[in-house]
């Protein structure tokens, strides 16, 4: 187990946009920071009271998310791949990856400024758009990317290859690619498993297939899985939409070599935050 060593001299406060709670508690810790003679860096896009803007992600040793899941992994995409360890604290809805409460969230830091959080590894996957014609596009994934029909009133038909073989060919509105991080979210919606956070495997889940046999698909990470549309697609990566494919454009998902730094407190346990937020285990 690896611990926080506690050594910041840069940090970053990422906020949920236009919500009052997580406007003051990002001037309370931006102050508190700054009274330890932190830097205190705000997203690009985002002004916080007493901060500055960030540019250079490489120069922070800590990231604070303020907010839900969707700020956490905008706050991951603020990153542009680089390991900064990233604590969230829940001033959203569910919450798989800002679970930690609110109301701990001075405790929370004191302990990692103190050198008494966990760091652990989550997976990040890279994913390539190969175009039929053109330049290759590169996105990074911690959640999972998605292959789905837009606007199209009709299903789509989608090829999977692993190491060079074409093993099936699903009809369906479209897939989720999951990481174990992800699983928990669209993928389970859609039917798809759950994913201990450190299991090395990638999670296919259809999208209202058109076939009472194709089921959900579990690939260990370190192979190469290609994905082919038969038509047009589009691409969205964690919740954004991120491109546009046609006829022949190949999507490749590969674990990037650079995992995602997530901080908490020692001894939480994935099942009980599991068993809390989807009351996991329980009989109606």
């Amino acid at each position: 187990m690896e611990m926080f060593n506690g050594k910041v001299k840069n940090v970053a406060v990422v906020t949920r946009p236009e919500t009052v709670e997580a406007e003051k508690a990002a001037e309370l810790i931006t102050k508190w920071f700054e009274r330890k003679g932190i830097n205190v860096f705000s997203a690009p896009d985002q002004k916080i009271r007493g901060a500055k803007k960030l540019k250079n992600p490489a120069l922070l040793q800590l990231v604070v998310v303020l907010g839900g899941d969707g700020t956490y992994l905008g706050a991951v995409r603020m990153l542009k791949g680089h390991r900064v360890p990233t604590i969230g604290f829940n001033l959203g809805s569910l919450g798989f990856l800002t679970f930690t409460p609110a109301e701990e969230m001075m405790n929370t830091l004191k302990a990692a400024l103190a050198g008494k959080l966990e760091v652990r590894n989550r997976a990040m996957v890279k994913i390539k758009k190969k175009p039929h014609k053109g330049e290759i596009e590169t996105f990074y994934a911690l959640n999972d990317l998605v292959i789905e029909r837009g606007s199209l009133s009709r299903l789509i038909s989608i090829t999977i290859t692993i190491d060079h073989v074409p093993i099936t060919s699903v009809k369906a509105d479209g897939l989720i690619i999951a990481t174990p991080t992800g699983s928990s979210a669209y993928n389970l919606a859609a039917g798809g498993p759950l994913l201990h956070p450190e299991v090395k495997a990638l999670v296919v889940t259809p999208i209202c297939s058109h076939s009472l046999t194709t089921r959900p698909f579990i690939f260990p990470d370190d192979r190469g899985i290609v994905f082919t549309t038969d038509e047009m697609a589009v691409l969205t990566v964690d919740g954004v939409k991120s491109a546009t494919l046609s006829h022949f454009d190949k999507v490749s998902v590969e674990r990037d070599a650079n995992d995602h730094l997530f901080l908490r407190n020692p001894g939480t346990n994935y099942f009980s935050i599991i068993k809390e937020k989807l009351k996991f285990g329980e009989r109606n």
